[in-house]
């Protein structure tokens, strides 16, 4: 018995071995194939930035020479920065194709002769004569350096059709192989039930000390949500106690320049404003980082909460400022939801600030608040089939790129330089932190010089929320 047992044992990884074996070869085969096909991406994917860098280049230089703005220069710069290190790339990926080599060379020079159209149509004023014929080139060599990337890319695809036809056939022979593998291993654990045995025997052993492992995890886990609360409570006592000595600075600035302001020099009241006002945007930063410690650090329970009058009153605050301004404001009505009625007066008054703040020059600023009942089906995070409020803040104001939508909702991240417009860092953050305390969502859609709109949406009710998530979280805002 022991005998065939040894036998049947050699015959199994005799078996195996040689599965094995062929396996591999396939295996490799099919790496072979990939990697060509992978190659081929590669070369396509270089060629399509090589392109859109000369879109770049075209369109930046365009927009410099209508209107002699700079800035419109910044994509320029980049492009000529890495076109170089593109087209290196190139060279390297198509020392295979004699074609390709010599569809590059000619690449290289189409791109040269449009940095040098580039550099030329730059040069000249958009009111010299000669600019009319230099953008005619322009758009000429920018044609043909299209075309020739296409023909470059179509034979590219052309390549990558065939290699994934073979990338294929090579798969499927080593799924048949592994498949084969398969059965022999299967017949090769039945003579070596002892050692499966064995294996099953130290699994279990391994299964318990993962368990072992998860109850320390969450032990640590409570011990962070603990130290998470410590830190919250010691930003608000801290932030707090930084109120007295400001107050003693700005009351002590402002009596020394109302009592000797006429013994000062313009550089000594220059000095002197510039302290008062510092100190004064130092409390008021504190003072949002007060709000903002509080919206985790003070437990509140909800209640029904009428927007309509938290609106209205923000509107009346901010009456004079609106006259001042001329805007045209536009508010639909709002309807009761359950919430923290000092929470959503700051979530309110700072994206009502917004508005006010970004306007545009020369244009009526414009302030339009709507609502719509919507499920949580469309957001992330929201509870699908749960009735929600959908509230619009949409203003006509400077806007902003959409790539930073995730940007402007991080503490103290600003768009925008602190002379240019007033503000702490921390507004829109706060309402980050309030939304998400009420489990809700918020989000921005924008486009640069066409406003700005806040979408907000908040649950009807929440006592009918059944949420696993904390509403102490640490979150990325931005900037007020």
């Amino acid at each position: 018995m022991n005998q065939r047992i040894s036998l049947g044992f050699i015959m199994a990884m005799v078996l195996i071995g040689s599965g094995f074996t062929i396996s591999f070869y396939s295996y490799i085969q099919y790496g072979d194939d990939t990697k060509q096909v992978r190659h081929t991406y590669e070369v396509i994917r270089v060629l399509d930035n090589i392109l859109s860098y000369a879109k770049d280049v075209e369109t930046s230089s365009r927009g410099y020479v209508i209107t002699n703005d700079k800035t419109y220069l910044e994509p320029y710069y980049t492009a000529i920065h890495q076109l170089p290190d593109e087209i290196r790339k190139l060279r390297i990926l198509t020392t295979d194709n004699r074609i390709q080599i010599r569809r590059r060379i000619l690449l290289e020079k189409l791109v040269n002769d449009k940095l040098s159209i580039t550099k030329e149509r730059i040069r000249v004023k958009a009111s010299d004569l000669k600019n009319t014929a230099i953008s005619a080139e322009s758009k000429r060599r920018m044609d043909l350096l299209r075309a020739h990337v296409a023909l470059m890319i179509e034979t590219e695809q052309t390549l990558m059709d065939v290699r994934d036809r073979q990338a294929g056939r090579s798969f499927r022979n080593t799924l048949i192989i592994i498949s084969a593998l398969s059965l022999l291993t299967f017949l090769a654990l039945l003579i070596l039930y002892r050692l499966l045995e064995k294996e099953l025997t130290h699994r279990q052993q391994t299964e318990d000390q993962l368990r072992a492992y998860d109850s320390q995890l969450r032990g640590q886990i409570r011990q962070l949500e603990a130290s998470n609360e410590e830190l919250e409570r010691f930003a608000f006592v801290a932030s707090h106690d930084l109120q007295e000595p400001l107050r003693k600075i700005q009351s002590f600035s402002n009596l020394i320049t109302d009592r000797y302001g006429n013994l000062f020099d313009s550089d000594s009241l220059l000095f002197m404003s510039k302290i008062s006002n510092s100190a004064e945007r130092m409390s008021k930063l504190i003072k949002d980082l007060l709000n903002f410690s509080r919206i985790s650090s003070h437990r509140e329970d909800f209640r029904s909460v009428q927007l309509n009058d938290i609106v209205q009153r923000i509107l009346d605050d901010q009456e004079l400022r609106i006259k001042g301004l001329d805007v045209h404001v536009e508010v639909n009505s709002l309807p009761v939801i359950e919430g923290i009625p000092s929470q959503i007066d700051h979530l309110f008054n700072n994206l009502i600030s917004n508005a006010l703040k970004f306007i545009r020059p020369g244009v009526q600023p414009l302030l339009r608040i709507d609502v719509q009942t919507v499920t949580g089906e469309n957001y992330i995070g929201l509870v699908p089939e749960r009735q929600y409020v959908e509230i619009t803040i949409e203003d006509n104001g400077i806007g902003f790129d959409e790539k930073y939508v995730d940007h402007i909702f991080k503490v103290f991240q600003r768009l925008h330089g602190k002379s240019a417009f007033a503000g702490t860092g921390i507004g829109l953050a706060i309402c980050k932190r309030v939304v998400m305390y009420h489990h809700g969502y918020i989000t921005a859609r924008s486009q640069p010089n066409k406003g700005t709109t806040f979408v907000v949406v908040l649950p009807e009710s929440q006592s009918q929320q059944q949420y696993d998530r904390p509403t102490s979280e640490t979150y990325s805002y931005p900037a007020g």
